[in-house]
């Protein structure tokens, strides 16, 4: 008995069922979308198998792991696999070279009555793969990129098109220094393995034509491959124009109204307003140098009122005066710049409407 796959194109494609066997700590520091972490051992015993092997073997270590995973442990993790296993029955199981922990989870399945299949190299191929993957979109793959002033909605038209790869939705981030959510950002490995699947993805559906936000290389703390950010750098410009007060309610929406309801939900209306407001104020902190100190503290001031009137009557108005000065004195001249310098880029300028028109009708679907 040992079944397994290395048909990395179909696990990704297909949405394949992942049962990660390695240890927490290794799956924090990078998994796959829809892997689930099911551990032989957790982080402390493996690191006292770790020590075992260093000094005496590798059959001290085994011996050593098994007596450490036995009985009532034993029992539960093999219960943890059958019942994913039956839940899953499509999936396939890895540790991190397909090695020795992905056979001993295979044969305790196959002793408890199920035979599951495990990934042939485990972790370390299908991240191989995916590294190659984002290097074979970079190489083959056209790229639009989509600009525009802040709060204009580049994310919001971006999520309407079909051939359109969401970067900041991929980053938890909406790239700025107010871009923060409530949940913490996905481990640059996770974001780098997602952004790879989605451009898996979009070749296979016959999409050679994407189009991408204008954005920095680094996205909070995610940053995207340089092999595609040389890519993008050098793509033709698309540039959507809106007008300044749809913006102002749009910032204000998504960064104030949504965001406040974000940290609610996670940690209850008092202490998740408290975050909330930390995170505003934290946030124009990030730029006090930018700003200059004088106009740093008359938009602290700002939004330290509207904070004070949304938090005791729920009025969110307020927060309107700080936005509007921070798009016109600081964020609008900073992209009019921008544009003066990546003018030669642009091919084309307009509305919602007609960049979505455009964009339908230049970025074709046929390879």
């Amino acid at each position: 008995m040992h079944l397994s796959t290395d048909d990395y194109r179909d696990i990704f494609l297909s949405d394949r069922p992942l049962m990660d066997v390695r240890a927490p700590i290794e799956f924090d520091k990078g998994a796959f979308p829809g892997s689930t972490n099911l551990p032989l051992m957790n982080d402390e015993e493996r690191h006292k198998v770790g020590i075992c092997y260093k000094q005496q073997g590798q059959d001290a270590a085994v011996r050593l792991g098994h007596r450490l995973v036995s009985g009532d442990i034993k029992q539960a993790r093999v219960q943890a696999w059958v019942d994913f296993a039956r839940t899953h029955p499509d999936g396939f199981l890895y540790c991190f070279r397909g090695g020795m922990r992905s056979n001993i989870t295979q044969q305790w399945l196959h002793e408890a009555g199920i035979d599951y299949p495990l990934v042939t190299g485990g972790y370390k191929a299908l991240r191989q793969f995916l590294i190659m993957e984002l290097e074979r979109a970079a190489r083959a793959c056209h790229f639009t990129q989509l600009g525009g002033l802040t709060g204009c909605g580049k994310t919001e038209l971006l999520q309407g098109l079909e051939q359109a790869i969401d970067l900041e939705g991929h980053a938890h981030h909406r790239g700025s220094s107010f871009g923060r959510h409530a949940t913490p950002q996905p481990s640059q490995i996770n974001f780098e393995n997602a952004l790879a699947i989605d451009l898996l993805k979009h070749r296979a559906q016959g999409h050679s034509h994407l189009v991408v936000e204008d954005e920095n290389r680094g996205i909070g703390s995610c940053h995207v491959p340089m092999v595609l950010h040389r890519r993008f750098a050098d793509a033709p410009l698309v540039w959507l124009d809106e007008p300044f007060e749809s913006r102002v309610e749009r910032i204000l929406k998504d960064y104030v109204i949504d965001l406040a309801a974000e940290f609610t939900a996670l940690q209850g209306p008092e202490a998740g307003f408290a975050a909330f407001a930390e995170h505003l104020r934290n946030s124009l902190s990030r730029i006090v140098k930018r700003l200059g100190r004088e106009r740093y503290q008359r938009l602290a001031d700002m939004m330290d009122e509207a904070l004070r009137i949304q938090g005791t009557r729920g009025d969110t108005g307020r927060h309107r005066d700080w936005i509007t000065a921070l798009l016109r004195e600081y964020y609008d001249p900073m992209y009019d710049y921008q544009i003066q310098r990546h003018a030669q880029r642009i091919v084309f300028r307009g509305t919602r409407s007609e960049v979505i028109e455009y964009l339908n009708s230049h970025c074709d679907t046929a390879i």
